[in-house]
């Protein structure tokens, strides 16, 4: 069986150095917001090419502090429209109503997954104040035009980068640092994963930086001096610890990612599977390599029986969501159609080339 995602086999890569970190951390004495969260903020701004990374605990709370942190300062208010793609993880939305902004879904492209652009210049109206195009599956969105619909309009980008860790646009620009600000997840399974739950905040914006320090840590500006109504959503000190070992070798995994894309690209020949869209660049990291069928259960059982692991990323659109019923009398086929017929197939960086052959075989015998 070649296993969907083997986490285990991932980490063990760096098991020692973890264990070091691990150490240093017990006997540092110091558990929250400590020197290793400090260096990783350090770290991965750099990566990122941003004057500021700001660690919290998770992907959700990275964008929801965001829009906080902009109605703080003043560029949001409550009710404010938020553009932001029909075909995403319900995360992404659950920010913008958490934040009591008001989610317009926008249709998807069948060939990317990401906005439908004349879609997104339609849902443009004078109560639109921001875009919040999501990096769906390690792939960027086509961001030249989504700046350039956003200046035209004055409204705020911000990306959802949970996947796209160290994509990069054709000038060398990375995820996280092409809009105005950007919400990263470390979940386990991101090409950057923590051993648990992590997130960060990268932005160019002195202000909207320094609010977000305060406003995941209660508010507060000094220890016990709360200036704002904030928030306990920190990035955890051992979190950041593993964090450090892991990000030098991000490029390097990003790579072999999409060299076996590449490779299942070039060489999965089967009519009855529609393929990702990719243009060979660096804008894609392939976080997942989804592919489409028509009869998807059909094809979930002819893998299982040829020992192929696979997922379903995601089984039901954010509008069908019983946790947000208020869209759910709106259509939205091209999202519907995605998510009916995708399903992720192995990727990682330690799948080895017979692995890569066999997922290949089995996909050009369906």
């Amino acid at each position: 069986m070649i296993p969907f995602l083997d986490l285990k086999a991932i980490n063990q890569r760096f098991e020692a150095e973890f264990q070091n970190s691990f150490q240093r951390f017990l006997d540092s004495g110091y558990y929250i917001l400590g020197s290793q969260v400090k260096l990783f903020e350090a770290n991965f701004a750099n990566y990122c090419g941003t004057t500021h990374c700001i660690g919290v605990g998770n992907g959700l709370d990275a964008l929801r502090l965001i829009l906080e942190g902009y109605k703080i300062l003043g560029k949001l208010k409550e009710n404010d429209e938020v553009l932001v793609a029909s075909n995403t993880y319900i995360a992404t939305i659950l920010a913008i109503k958490q934040a009591g902004l008001k989610p317009i879904l926008v249709e998807a492209d069948l060939e990317t997954y990401n906005f439908d652009l004349t879609s997104l210049q339609n849902a443009i109206s004078e109560k639109t104040k921001a875009i919040m195009p999501v990096h769906l599956y390690g792939q960027l969105s086509p961001m030249d035009e989504i700046l350039k619909i956003a200046k035209a309009n004055n409204l705020l980008v911000i990306e959802d980068a949970a996947q796209a860790h160290g994509a990069k646009t054709k000038i060398g620009k990375v995820a996280g640092n092409i809009g105005d600000a950007a919400g990263f997840s470390f979940y386990p399974t991101k090409n950057l994963g923590a051993l648990g739950d992590a997130g960060a905040v990268t932005t160019n914006d002195d202000a909207l930086a320094e609010v977000i320090q305060k406003l995941r840590n209660y508010g507060a500006s000094t220890k016990y001096v709360n200036k704002l109504l904030g928030f306990n959503s920190r990035l955890d000190e051992l979190q950041a610890a593993f964090l450090n070992v892991k990000l030098p070798t991000l490029d390097i995994d990003n790579e072999r990612r999409r060299t076996i894309a590449k490779r299942y690209i070039s060489e999965i020949e089967n009519d009855k599977i529609a393929l990702p869209q990719y243009d060979g660049s660096e804008n894609h990291i392939f976080h997942l390599f989804v592919v489409r069928v028509e009869n998807r259960n059909e094809f979930i059982d002819y893998l299982d029986r040829n020992g192929v692991g696979h997922l379903i990323h995601y089984p039901i659109p954010p509008h069908k969501q019983q946790a947000l019923s208020e869209f759910s009398s709106l259509s939205f086929p091209v999202t519907e159609k995605i998510h009916n017929e995708i399903i992720s197939i192995p990727i990682s960086p330690i799948l080895c080339s017979e692995n890569v052959d066999a997922v290949i075989s089995v996909l050009n015998k369906y």
